[in-house]
């Protein structure tokens, strides 16, 4: 009988500790955020912007985009050409 009665209270005292803890830890996520918060808005007050996230662009995208740059150093270089004759 005594085993299972400091068992009990072990139990107890258990599952105090981890409503204890997440107790805590919700506390903590909540002053994070607001540390966030605070930092967001320090960052912008000297003028600074957020940083945006960097575009990904497709293969076919850049080939697109590398074709048409080709095309305008054709370009370029045919006008130099006719300038020159």
């Amino acid at each position: 009988m005594l085993a299972l009665t400091n068992k009990g209270v072990l139990m107890t005292s258990l599952n105090k500790v981890v409503a204890s803890l997440r107790s805590e830890y919700s506390r903590l996520q909540e002053e994070l955020e607001k540390v966030g918060k605070a930092l967001d808005a320090l960052g912008h007050a000297n003028g600074n912007k957020p940083r945006k996230a960097k575009r990904v662009l497709s293969k076919e995208a850049r080939e697109r985009i590398a074709a048409a740059q080709r095309r305008r150093w054709a370009k370029v270089r045919k006008q130099a050409k006719q300038a020159k004759s």
